[in-house]
């Protein structure tokens, strides 16, 4: 049986949300060694709290990154897929190479994740493989080059 768009969506939610809280210790970890008492340069040479802010920055950074994709996918439409109509972000898609079925979820972030104990990929619409199925219908066939590899994939369904 194949896992309903809506928890699919909530467990990328879910983990994009886990990524989220780790990440924000980490960079408050770094924040806090950067700016730390100890931290505090011994000579000209020590760059420890220099070091810690750059990885603090970063991090700061990534965070912003992850709250913006968190927001994408949580505000990501899953209404059903009206037939003839083509595939754009939210849908559920199976496809089909050389017998082999797989399920994909086009989400605008968090690509490359499984979700439902690996039966779902997460496919985002500027990896080659999203950008091949946007606009694609049912029972389209689309190439995508990976590698020196041309593959040929027909959409089976989409939900």
């Amino acid at each position: 049986m194949q896992p309903s768009k809506s928890a699919l969506k909530e467990e990328l939610v879910k983990l994009l949300s886990d990524e989220l809280a780790t990440l924000e210790r980490a960079q408050a970890s770094a924040q806090s060694g950067a700016t730390h008492e100890e931290a505090k340069p011994e000579n000209d040479k020590d760059t420890r709290a220099l070091e810690q802010s750059y990885l603090a920055r970063g991090q700061a950074k990534r965070v912003l990154e992850l709250r913006c994709d968190l927001g994408e996918v949580q505000a990501m439409s899953i209404a059903a897929h009206d037939a003839g109509k083509p595939i754009a972000t939210g849908a559920l898609v199976v496809i089909e190479e050389g017998g082999r079925r797989q399920t994909l979820l086009l989400a605008p972030q968090g690509g490359g994740r499984t979700l439902a104990n690996g039966q779902v990929q997460v496919v985002t619409p500027p990896s080659p493989l999203g950008r091949a199925l946007l606009g694609k219908r049912l029972a389209d066939v689309c190439e995508v080059r990976v590698g020196n590899r041309l593959r040929e994939l027909v959409v089976a369904a989409v939900v």
